[in-house]
């Protein structure tokens, strides 16, 4: 029988970079490789020649515990740069029979295109349709094949610097990879969580990752809004370590293990954090040597605090669309930051809407786990785009060769 094939999907964040190996045929995981990141600032990568290096370590350990040949790759871009630009266009319809044919809605989507950006050094990567028009009578869905004589298209566009989309190109050791393989985070993590029913109702997904947050916003299933912030739930980490005097790490433990962001009624308490550990060789026991003393209504008021204002940022790109408060399906959450105690109860105080956490379900084999959904996302991304992966596609051949060693 034929050892199944894998598809690949490269998530590179700020905190780590992870590798997740699916079979297309039946989406279960087949492997999952995470290591700690470097060379990537606010979700921006600063370093490629960092990020390869950890990446061709991933791919070697990859190669060394499994051996599925590798079918396809896909990997993500993210960053605070990636912007959604409103545009439209219009065009007479080509057919001698006025019936809308593909190479029409090609068309207007290209001159959709023809903008002036406010960077030279921007392009556009993704068109999403908003509203049809033709003849004058609006379309809510795709017209191909009526009939008509002027098509007119509203769209949001969704533009990155050309150096972000290099640097992400470089990470992979110089391959020379198509832009069709690089997903923008926010659209993998909808992919990989919203169901057509909330974008129908009208929903917003926020993932909260260590050095950046974004939000994606849709309704009557057409995305209606998209940002991504600077700020994330390393932030958090760094609040801890100013307000406590403490290093970054002990910081980071203190969020993960005692954290929440709302507060509870009950009895304030006192928080002993031990500092250092000390082996005692002859009764072979540890004794705690010092302390970090702090109380817990303390540290919820400065996570309380950062969370919030991830919350505003969010708040404001609902208000752009006009949908505070009057999105049905709520709120979901995903990122890491979404495994901070009470970020539901807090998110649903500050949108007055429904909150839940998300995760992707649709990739069998995966624990519960909010910090996968981008990977997953990036890989549930690939319908539509096998034509990518044909034997002349020269990205296809470099990862062939890299995973050569693969089949049995």
């Amino acid at each position: 029988m034929a050892k199944a094939k894998a598809t690949i999907g490269i998530d590179i964040g700020t905190y780590s970079i992870k590798i997740l190996g699916i079979n297309k045929e039946t989406n279960e995981a087949l492997f999952l490789e995470v290591r700690d990141s470097h060379g990537v600032q606010k979700g921006r990568i600063k370093e490629p020649s960092e990020v390869a290096k950890i990446i061709n370590e991933m791919i070697e350990s990859i190669e060394r515990k499994h051996s599925y040949p590798i079918e396809n790759v896909f990997v993500n871009i993210n960053g605070s740069k990636l912007e959604l630009i409103p545009s439209s266009a219009s065009i007479s319809v080509g057919r001698a029979d006025q019936k809308i044919s593909e190479e029409d809605i090609n068309r207007v989507k290209e001159e959709t295109k023809m903008i002036n950006l406010q960077s030279n050094n921007k392009k556009i990567i993704e068109i999403f349709p908003v509203e049809w028009t033709l003849d004058g009578e609006k379309e809510s869905r795709d017209p191909l094949g009526m009939q008509g004589f002027k098509l007119e298209l509203e769209a949001m566009l969704l533009s990155v610097f050309n150096s972000d989309i290099e640097a992400v190109i470089d990470s992979l050791d110089g391959i020379d990879i198509s832009e069709e393989n690089i997903v923008p985070g926010p659209i993998a993590d909808a992919n990989a969580i919203l169901t057509p029913s909330q974008k129908e109702l009208g929903v917003a997904l926020i993932n909260i990752g260590a050095g950046s947050t974004s939000i994606i916003i849709y309704e009557e299933g057409k995305l209606l809004n998209m940002a991504v912030f600077p700020i994330g739930s390393s932030n958090i980490t760094n609040d801890i370590a100013i307000g406590f005097k403490t290093e970054i790490e002990i910081a980071e433990e203190i969020k993960k293990k005692y954290g929440s962001c709302f507060k509870k009624t009950g009895q304030a308490k006192k928080i002993n954090f031990p500092l250092e550990i000390e082996e005692d060789e002859d009764e072979d026991e540890k004794k705690k040597k010092e302390y970090l003393t702090f109380a817990e209504k303390d540290l919820i008021k400065i996570i309380e605090a950062r969370t919030c204002e991830i919350f505003d940022f969010a708040q404001e790109e609902i208000k752009k669309v006009s949908k505070q408060g009057l999105l049905p399906a709520g709120i979901i959450i995903t990122g890491g930051g979404a495994n901070l105690s009470g970020i539901v109860e807090l998110a649903k105080k500050e949108f007055k809407l429904p909150v839940k956490i998300g995760y992707c379900k649709e990739i069998k084999g995966l624990e519960k786990d909010v910090t996968l959904s981008t990977v997953c996302g990036v890989l549930l991304s690939m319908t539509g785009k096998d034509s990518l992966y044909s034997p002349e596609n020269k990205f296809f051949k470099k990862i062939k060769k890299i995973f050569s060693n693969f089949a049995p």
